[in-house]
């Protein structure tokens, strides 16, 4: 059942020309979902976590989410700190893909590519607040975005709903979905969090011990595409995260781009909702577990931070945190050989994500 909004911080921009002939107003506001000592707050800004405080093996609190103190600050974000992004997230050689014989060029935010839907992707659109019950047995808030026919260069109309809800013990489920209303279209999201189970400003996650149900991998290149279109074994690779191995064990002997550090998709083992990481922190004992129901996974270790002032006077360099972005196979649409991303008219794209945190 709806309830009317409790906003804990409120904006209101005026910047944004909204679809469908809004007036380009809106308010932006956070929402806590809180279940005992377990709490999340959300903005509909980009459906963005802004943060998640869980205990420690000795019940201390920290917040385990990368951010900023103010709205404000979300809203300037280059770094994407926990959005929802789309409506095709990842790299996209170009800009350009080809559906149904006809070529779509979508803004260019990423060098000569397009990267997370354009420079006015689902993670910088405001959303609307559909439910929201901010505690109780199963605290939950579901946001609503229509995405109009060309918005970014992507073709048709697009009804995009996400539901974030906490359970016990300890547990954050995502639900997304996506309905082509009028054309086929590519979509594909992922959730932009970046994690330090440690708690946010503690330092690095070289120490934070990561264990993939992934043993393939798809190859980028300087650009971060995929663009031999090959997936390799991780075995002998030192993408092999198939035990538990310390993230920080082989970080200098790889590159996402130019500089050291994970940035590379995984083709998650299995199919529909199944495990796909662990991660713990020795130092705090958090543990958490994510399960999801889409075929790979971007690991992301942080590797541009530098000097980003965040939250409470914390300053995050490289390797503050990292990434577990579920999501399709990175350009997609220009791979024929990957899974298809096409949405068609009437379908429904859905993407589940479960976090499980444990101390």
């Amino acid at each position: 059942m709806a309830r009317a909004p409790v906003f804990l911080a409120l904006l209101c921009l005026t910047d944004f020309a909204l679809a469908g002939g809004a007036d380009g107003r809106k308010m932006v506001g956070v929402y806590e979902l809180k279940k005992g000592d377990f709490s999340v707050k959300i903005s509909n800004w980009g459906a963005t976590i802004m943060s998640i405080v869980t205990p420690d093996s000795k019940g201390n609190l920290a917040d385990v989410v990368l951010g900023f103190d103010t709205l404000g600050e979300y809203v300037n974000d280059t770094s994407y700190f926990g959005p929802l992004t789309g409506r095709v997230a990842q790299r996209m050689a170009r800009g350009r893909f080809v559906l149904d014989g006809k070529v779509y060029h979508t803004y260019l935010n990423d060098g000569k590519n397009a990267i997370h839907g354009g420079h006015r992707g689902f993670s910088k659109v405001i959303w609307t607040v559909k439910e929201y019950v901010g505690g109780g047995d199963s605290p939950y808030i579901t946001l609503y975005y229509r995405s109009f026919d060309g918005e970014q260069g992507f073709p048709g109309d697009l009804d995009v709903y996400a539901t974030y809800e906490l359970s016990s013990p300890y547990v954050l489920s995502i639900r997304t979905n996506a309905t082509a209303l009028n054309k086929a279209t590519p979509v594909n999201f992922l959730q932009h969090v970046y994690w330090n189970l440690g708690g946010q400003g503690s330092g690095d996650i070289l120490g934070h011990t990561l264990q993939l149900s992934a043993s393939r991998y798809t190859p980028m290149d300087e650009e971060l595409l995929p663009s031999s279109g090959r997936v390799d074994p991780v075995a002998g690779t030192n993408y092999d995260f198939l035990a538990p191995t310390p993230i920080g064990a082989r970080i200098r002997k790889v590159k996402g781009g130019n500089v050291f550090g994970y940035d590379i998709n995984f083709v998650i083992d299995g199919e529909g909702m199944r495990k796909v990481a662990s991660v713990r922190d020795g130092k705090s004992g958090r543990g958490l577990e994510l399960s999801a129901n889409q075929p790979a996974m971007q690991l992301y270790t942080g590797n541009f931070l530098n000097n980003t002032k965040g939250k409470d006077g914390n300053v995050y360099n490289q390797y503050a945190g990292f990434c577990l972005e579920t999501q399709a196979y990175p350009d997609a649409v220009n791979h024929p050989e990957f899974p298809s991303i096409t949405v068609r008219p009437g379908q429904v794209y859905k993407h589940d994500m479960v976090y499980k945190f444990s101390y």
